[in-house]
C-alpha cells in the first residue's frame, strides 16, 4: 500500500483503544491494528477519493479485505460470515487498477469489494450452495443478473457470505446462520448472539468490515433482521426493481435481493448500480419508468423535514429497553420536522398464513426450475431428489428437520385454485386493505417501527428466539422497506425500519438519510466474549 488514507488515522487511535478497554479480546489475531485497521468503517466516497489521489489501488484495498477475513472471520473470532473466497480477487482487483491508471473508471462502484449471499450465482471459481451440501460443487454456468451488474459497475465479488442454510425455508426449526456448508455464523459484537438470517454472512461480514458492501435476499425479513441484528443499514426494496434472475428462490412473489451496507449514502449507490429491466424476471418488467440508475439525489440531511411517518404502536410494547430507543428515535424525527401519526392496521386475518402456503408452492416451483438449469452433474435435479440427498447425509439434519422441504414437495403446481386463492388473499390484506391503505387515509410518506430485539443466544438445541420483528407487511406485500441502527442495548445494535408503497425507495432513502446524518448510532464491532 502506498500510504494510509488522511484523516483516518483516528481509526489507528480507536483500534488501540478498542485493545485497552474491550472487555474480553479474542486473540491476537483480532489486535491487527498495524495491518489494516485503516479501512475500518471507509465509506464508497472515501475509497474512491482514495483512489483518485492515489493513496492506495484497489488491490490494496482487496488485500487488505481478504486479510481482515483471514485473520478475523477465519482464524480470530472465527465469525464464520464468509463461506467461499474468490480466487481471482487479487487478479481482478489488478485489472480494475490498469483501468483507472488509463483514465477509465467502469462505474460508481469500481474498485470496490462486495461479498454475495450465497445463493446468487457467480460464474467464476466459486459454487454456489445456499449453505447446503447438496450443492457444494454446483458452479453456475452464468453469473447471476445481479453478479453481472455489480461487474459493470467495477465492483470485486471477493466472496460468498454464509446464510441460513435454504434461506430459511428447509426445517420448522432453525439456528439463523447455520448452513451445512459454513457451520454457524456468529454475531460480531457478542459472539455467542445470534447474528440473525437469512443473510447472516453478509450482516456480519459488512458490519466486521470484511467487505465495503454485501447484498442479502429478502423473503419475509432476511435482509432487515440480520442488518437489525449486527449494526448495519439494510434495504429491500420493492419486488421487481432488482432481478432475481440466477438466485435460488423460495418465493416468485416476495424474494428480492438488496444492498447491505454500514451507511445509507453506501446503499443508496449500491442499489442504483442494482436496477433495470431483465426479460428473464418478468417482475421486473413492473419498474419501466419507475427504477433509477443513481438514488443519491434523495440523501438530503434536512429529508425529515415535512415528513408523515405513521407509528405501528402494537409494533411496541415486546420490550420495554426497545420502546425506550423508540421513543429517542420518534423524539428526533419530530424535532427535526416530521409528524408522527399513530396508526392502526385493519384486522385481516390469515394472510401469514396465505404467505406460507404460497411460499410452499412457489419454492416447489421455482427450485425445481433452478435445479433443471444446473449442469448435467449436479447431485440433486430437483426437490425431491435433494430431500432424498440430506436423509442420506450426515451433517445436514444433525441438527433441525426438513419438514418445509417435504411439505413443498406435497403441493402441486402453481396453477392450482388453492395457490391462486391464497396469493389473491395475501396481496389484497398486504396491499389494498393494508399498506395502500393505511399510507392513503393518513396521508402518509411513510410507516415506522422497530426492526427487532436485541440478538438472541445462538442456540442449535432449541433454534431461535425471535421477540418482536415488523417485516412481514412490506415482505408479503413486496414493498420496499430499510433499516438503519437506532441505538444499543448492552453492546448490542437495534434497528428502526421504515416502509411504504411500491416504488417508494426514494422517500424511505430521505427519512433514512436524514436520521442516519443526525444521530450516527452506528459503531464497529468488538467481537466481546462472555464469561
Amino acid at each position: 500500500m502506498k500510504t494510509n488514507p488522511s484523516g483516518l488515522l483516528i481509526l489507528f487511535a480507536s483500534a488501540v483503544l478498542f485493545l485497552i478497554t474491550c472487555k474480553s479480546p479474542v486473540n491476537n489475531q483480532v489486535q491487527r491494528v498495524a495491518d489494516n485497521s485503516w479501512i475500518e468503517e471507509l465509506t464508497i466516497a472515501q475509497l474512491q477519493a482514495g483512489y483518485k489521489e492515489g493513496k492506495f489501488s484497489v488491490t490494496d484495498v482487496v488485500k487488505t479485505y481478504l486479510d481482515r477475513i483471514k485473520a478475523i472471520d477465519k482464524n480470530g473470532p472465527v465469525l464464520n460470515s464468509v463461506i467461499e473466497i474468490n480466487p481471482d480477487a487479487i487478479q481482478i482487483a489488478g485489472e480494475l487498477d490498469k483501468e483507472l491508471a488509463s483514465g477509465k473508471s467502469r462505474g460508481s462502484l469500481h474498485g470496490v469489494p462486495v461479498i454475495l449471499k450465497d445463493n446468487i450465482d457467480t460464474h467464476d471459481r466459486m459454487p454456489t450452495t445456499a449453505g447446503a451440501t447438496a450443492l457444494n460443487s454446483s458452479y453456475p454456468v452464468v453469473d447471476s443478473y445481479v453478479a453481472r451488474k455489480l461487474r459493470e459497475a467495477g465492483a470485486v465479488i471477493i466472496g460468498k457470505a454464509n446464510l441460513s442454510e435454504w434461506a430459511n425455508f428447509r426445517g420448522m426449526m432453525s439456528s439463523s446462520g447455520w448452513s451445512g456448508v459454513g457451520g454457524q455464523t456468529k454475531n460480531p459484537y457478542i459472539l455467542d448472539r445470534n447474528p440473525c438470517g437469512s443473510s447472516a454472512g453478509s450482516g456480519v461480514a459488512v458490519s466486521a468490515n470484511l467487505c465495503m458492501m454485501a447484498i442479502g435476499t429478502e423473503t419475509n425479513g432476511s435482509i432487515v433482521c440480520p442488518s437489525n441484528n449486527n449494526g448495519v443499514v439494510g434495504l429491500k426494496p420493492t419486488v421487481g426493481l432488482i432481478s432475481r434472475s440466477g438466485i435460488i428462490p423460495i418465493s416468485f412473489t416476495q424474494d428480492t435481493p438488496g444492498p447491505m451496507g454500514r451507511t445509507v449514502e453506501d446503499v443508496a449507490i449500491t442499489l442504483g448500480a442494482l436496477t433495470g429491466i431483465d426479460s428473464s424476471d418478468s417482475k421486473t418488467l413492473a419498474s419501466e419508468g419507475k427504477y433509477l440508475t443513481d438514488y443519491t439525489k434523495f440523501l438530503k440531511k434536512d429529508g425529515l423535514n415535512g415528513k408523515r411517518i405513521g407509528l405501528v404502536k402494537k409494533s411496541m410494547g415486546f420490550s420495554d429497553k426497545v420502546d425506550t430507543l423508540m421513543n429517542r428515535t420518534i423524539a428526533f424525527l419530530k424535532a427535526n420536522g416530521a409528524t408522527i401519526v399513530d396508526i392502526e392496521f385493519p384486522k385481516v386475518d390469515k394472510y401469514e398464513d396465505a404467505s406460507f402456503e404460497v411460499m410452499l408452492y412457489e419454492f416447489k416451483d421455482g427450485l425445481n426450475k433452478y435445479f433443471a438449469g444446473l449442469p448435467a452433474n449436479a447431485s440433486v435435479k430437483s426437490l425431491k431428489d435433494l430431500i432424498t440427498f440430506n436423509k442420506s447425509d450426515t451433517v445436514e439434519l444433525r441438527y433441525f428437520d426438513q419438514k418445509i422441504l417435504e411439505m413443498a414437495e406435497k403441493k402441486g403446481d402453481i396453477s392450482s385454485p388453492e395457490y391462486k386463492k391464497a396469493l389473491a388473499t395475501m396481496l389484497k390484506a398486504t396491499r389494498e386493505d393494508g399498506i395502500d391503505k393505511v399510507m392513503n387515509s393518513n396521508k402518509l410518506d411513510a410507516i415506522m417501527a422497530p426492526t427487532g430485539s436485541p440478538a438472541w443466544k445462538t442456540d442449535l438445541i432449541l433454534g431461535d428466539h425471535f421477540v418482536g420483528g415488523s417485516s412481514s407487511l412490506a415482505a408479503i406485500s413486496g414493498y420496499p422497506a430499510i433499516t438503519i441502527p437506532m441505538g444499543f442495548i448492552n453492546d448490542l445494535p437495534v434497528g428502526v425500519t421504515f416502509y411504504g408503497r411500491a416504488w417508494n425507495e426514494p422517500q424511505l432513502l430521505e427519512i433514512a438519510y436524514g436520521y442516519e446524518q443526525g444521530t450516527k448510532h452506528r459503531k464497529a464491532p468488538k467481537y466481546i466474549v462472555t464469561d
